[in-house]
Parts: C-alpha cells; sequence; structure tokens
C-alpha cells in the first residue's frame, strides 16, 4: 500500500513559519492545529 505525500504550497509554508514567529504558542501547538506534523514547521523556519 502506497501512502500519498500531501504538498503543501509556499504561501502555507510561510503563514505556518509566521504563526510560529508572531502567535506565542509552541511549534507543537501550531503544528497540531494545522494537522501537520512538527517536524515540518522546523525544516521550514
Amino acid at each position: 500500500m502506497t501512502v500519498k505525500r500531501r504538498v503543501y504550497t509556499k504561501e502555507f509554508k510561510e503563514q505556518a513559519v509566521l504563526l510560529t514567529e508572531t502567535s506565542g504558542k509552541k511549534v507543537s501547538e501550531i503544528a497540531q492545529e494545522l494537522g501537520i506534523r512538527e517536524n515540518n514547521l522546523w525544516r521550514w523556519k
């Protein structure tokens, strides 16, 4: 069984990183809210 990789737009990545820098929330909280893995956010920073 193959698993499809999700593709995120440049805009989505930029907004997600911006949230981590401006919201005052933990990266793990933001990742959970966005439905993505925490390590994705760390790589996009």
